[in-house]
């Protein structure tokens, strides 16, 4: 199937209600895409496809960087058979909910206007073919994020619609996420109530470290961690929570033992460098506190399970973090094995499903 850290198998995690904060659906082909699409952009989809900044990459020996055993019997690359996912997924794991983050582009493309139209016929290929037969199922809103008109125009249109729960973006962006060119996407959020989810991946057309592109892919996969850290940062320091102060983000994929250290550097750099940024009336901590979630895979496993308990002790959001499996992909975290320490009942059942539950409205 794949291979995986030893942990201990609880099994006892399996009766609690368990919400997947991360499925990655995927089209059966490239023409799965034309029929929610208008004639211009059917006929720009087929001939020419996109034309994105896209950097990163994935072994070979894991096409479309999935489990082994994730390709459905009818041969359709994993994440693409809605049957299959329901067995191999959502029914062998008792899923109350999943969520839907499927990586298909649209916010990366050069072509805005493409860009925008690939949005629409995800978001409206996810509505109809997956949430409409799979009642437990919910779906992200796709948007061509470089372009603050296009996206909100996109999350005005579907997003008071149930079948979504938030907006979701790529981490590595063209430009840092706190910059003006994104509010009017963040206003359009909290119009309807929406959390932006960001993902892990991504290029936005620049080198994908600070200093180059790396030589390997785990140089990329280890890495991405560094790029939420300025995502983070870049919010922050832009003040974005001041002027959106319901604004919600997600960060998926992108493990979470950093977080402590980077809000304690923060912190300490606030109080030194508060002149600069008088508008960010708070400790960093507090705005990081106050409206980050995050999820659980892959998250980040330190030798002795006390030091992971200790680690959530530190970072203090016990009320934010979220359980991910991440299916299909190679690193999959099944729900009876994802938590590397044993933790209290009630952290446990609220991690499991009770954080996202309250995140994302759900029945």
């Amino acid at each position: 199937m794949t291979l995986t850290v030893e942990r201990e198998t609880r099994p006892d995690r399996t009766k609690l209600a368990v919400i997947d904060c991360d499925i990655h659906t995927a089209v059966a082909s490239n023409r799965t895409l034309s029929k929610y699409m208008p004639e211009r952009w059917r006929r720009h989809h087929e001939i020419f496809g996109g034309r994105g900044r896209s950097g990163a990459y994935y072994p070979r020996a894991n096409k479309n960087a999935a489990r082994t055993d994730s390709w459905p019997p009818n041969g359709q690359p994993p994440g693409s058979d809605l049957p299959f996912l329901q067995y191999q997924l959502l029914d062998t794991w008792n899923i109350e909910y999943g969520i839907m983050n499927p990586l298909l582009g649209a916010g990366s493309q050069n072509n805005l206007e493409y860009g925008a139209a690939l949005a629409t016929a995800i978001n409206e290929w996810e509505a109809a073919e997956w949430v409409a037969l799979e009642p437990r199922l919910r779906g992200s809103i796709l948007v061509a994020n470089e372009d603050g008109d296009l996206a909100a125009a996109e999350i005005d249109r579907v997003g008071d619609r149930p079948e979504f729960v938030q907006v979701l973006l790529s981490i590595r962006t063209a430009e840092p996420l706190g910059r003006r060119k994104y509010w009017k996407m963040y206003e359009a959020a909290c119009r309807h109530n929406k959390p932006i989810g960001i993902h892990f991946g991504g290029s936005g057309g620049h080198p994908i470290t600070g200093v180059g592109y790396p030589s390997f892919y785990i140089e990329d996969h280890a890495g991405m961690s560094t790029a939420f850290q300025s995502q983070v940062i870049s919010m922050i320091c832009e003040g974005i929570f001041e002027h959106f102060p319901t604004l919600k983000i997600v960060l998926i994929e992108g493990g979470f033992a950093w977080l402590p250290a980077l809000m304690w550097r923060l912190d300490n750099l606030w109080k030194k460098l508060h002149e600069e940024v008088p508008h960010v009336k708070r400790l960093p901590s507090e705005y990081i506190r106050e409206h980050f979630w995050i999820t659980t895979q892959p998250m980040e496993e330190p030798p002795k399970p006390a030091q992971f308990l200790q680690l959530l002790e530190h970072l203090d959001m016990n009320d934010r973090l979220m359980f991910a499996t991440d299916y299909p992909h190679w690193d999959f975290d099944a729900p009876d094995q994802a938590i590397p320490a044993r933790l209290d009942a009630e952290l446990e059942r609220k991690i499991m499903a009770g954080n996202a539950k309250a995140l994302y409205n759900l029945p």
